[in-house]
């Protein structure tokens, strides 16, 4: 691949290059578009996770609270507003929210949207072939030995970067599953401890998650027994994802949070390979239409999303490919290659993407923490970057009087108090230099 005369068609190619901070304003954002998914599989997606309220309650119990409904709060940060446009010297109109993903139940991270999602699908499926279960049946019964059983002769394999693997791992195990999940090398070390002591087969690799995924894609190929869940290209995933949007409807509506076209949503969402971000976007798409628009954030070292969609080559191109070295402190956010689904179902939904360098999240992580009291990872706070970033693109195109602004916290809750003590110190640092 030429890059100079890639960087000379697509000239934000030389600036990803560089690795300088950049604001990608889609062309293609709301155009007209024939979308795979539909509001039907969106529907039909949250109608199978409230079949498997029940299972939740009876094998989780910490998610009796919610009825076994997984999801994660909208939470005001006045503070933190005051905080960071006083810091970094800019206004912003409207009111900000965090999307608390960092408590979601069991994995805590948004990846427990779609990864669990996916699961549930695959053993519901076996288990109505097996004349074991009715879609009309009390889905309690899925934490019981003749299920364990049947799903302790298939198995569910994943390839991920941490936060995707302990969601599909801890569930899959749980219900009788032979969980493997290959790990690339920027996947943190308690991630794997954790999944092996929930039961799941950890395959470490000494390579870059595009490169797990290839050998762990292949590991299963060999086996018809394996369902391997693919987050390069999983639709299931995407719908898992999607749901949010459903969810975070009846959220604002019940805090009597306006969203219409005088009343714009922002939501400002950490990508990595890029399924979580699109699928929420999908979703949140389906739900608000045009009141709704979703800009991403990535590292200036693994700005794959970007890349893919600004020289429309989508997974065809790696940030390897452009000579970056794909590392970031972001650990959930460093993937190198673009999902197969980001680039072709965001070009016409998504905004647009901006990029932050590291030392940027690392403060944001001490700053929620020191105004908010809320503990997340890094990766978590990206959105703070580019809610920072997007603004002047953003004013310049909607009414932001009476915006809503709502960062969405991708993970955090199962990180150790070591690794969060570390993350913190080294922001807090940054905070009293700036």
């Amino acid at each position: 691949m030429n890059i100079d005369e890639l960087a000379a068609s697509t000239p934000i190619v030389a600036d990803l290059a560089a690795g300088r901070e950049v604001v990608w304003a889609n062309p293609d954002y709301g155009k007209a578009a024939t979308l795979r998914q539909t509001r039907a599989d969106l529907f039909d997606a949250a109608a199978r996770l409230d079949r498997f309220a029940p299972y939740f309650v009876h094998a989780f119990p910490e998610t009796a609270v919610s009825g076994g409904i997984l999801e994660s709060p909208v939470l005001p940060l006045p503070a933190m507003k005051a905080a960071i446009t006083a810091r970094e010297h800019y206004d912003l109109p409207g009111a900000l929210y965090l999307k608390a993903d960092n408590q979601l139940p069991i994995s805590g991270s948004i990846k427990s949207r779609g990864g669990i999602y996916q699961v549930l699908k695959i053993a519901e499926q076996l288990a109505v072939d097996a004349g074991l279960i009715t879609y009309m049946d009390d889905y309690a019964a899925f934490d019981t030995p003749a299920f364990h059983d049947l799903f302790s002769h298939y198995g569910i394999s994943v390839a991920s970067t941490g936060n995707l693997g302990l969601s599909i791992g801890i569930v899959a195990a749980k219900l009788g599953f032979k969980a493997t999940v290959h790990m690339s090398h920027d996947a943190k070390q308690w991630k794997k401890d954790l999944l092996r002591e929930k039961g799941a087969t950890v395959v470490e690799h000494d390579t870059d998650f595009s490169s797990a995924i290839t050998a762990g894609r292949l590991a299963a190929d060999q086996d018809p027994t394996v369902f391997f869940i693919d987050d390069e290209g999983s639709v299931d995933l995407y719908l898992g994802y999607a749901v949010a949007g459903i969810r975070l409807q009846k959220q604002l509506r019940d805090a009597g949070i306006p969203v219409d076209a005088t009343h714009p949503l922002f939501v400002y969402l950490p990508a990595g390979v890029g399924g979580s971000p699109s699928g929420v976007t999908f979703g949140l798409k389906m739900i608000f239409g045009d009141a709704v628009h979703a800009i991403f954030a990535e590292p200036t070292h693994v700005p794959s999303v970007v890349l893919g969609m600004a020289t429309t080559l989508n997974e065809q191109i790696s940030v390897y490919d452009i000579g970056l070295d794909g590392l970031t402190e972001a650990d959930g956010l460093a993937v190198g290659r673009p999902s197969r689904l980001a680039g072709h179902e965001m070009r016409t939904l998504l905004d647009a993407i901006t990029t932050f360098k590291d030392d940027r999240v690392m403060a944001y992580t001490a700053e929620l923490m020191d105004t908010e009291h809320i503990r997340v990872e890094p990766s978590a706070t990206a959105g703070f970057a580019a809610l920072h970033d997007a603004q002047p693109l953003l004013a310049s195109k909607y009414p932001m009087a009476n915006a809503t602004h709502l960062v969405w916290a991708t993970g955090g809750m199962l990180v150790p108090d070591d690794e969060y003590e570390r993350d913190y110190t080294i922001g807090e640092a940054l905070l009293k230099n700036k």
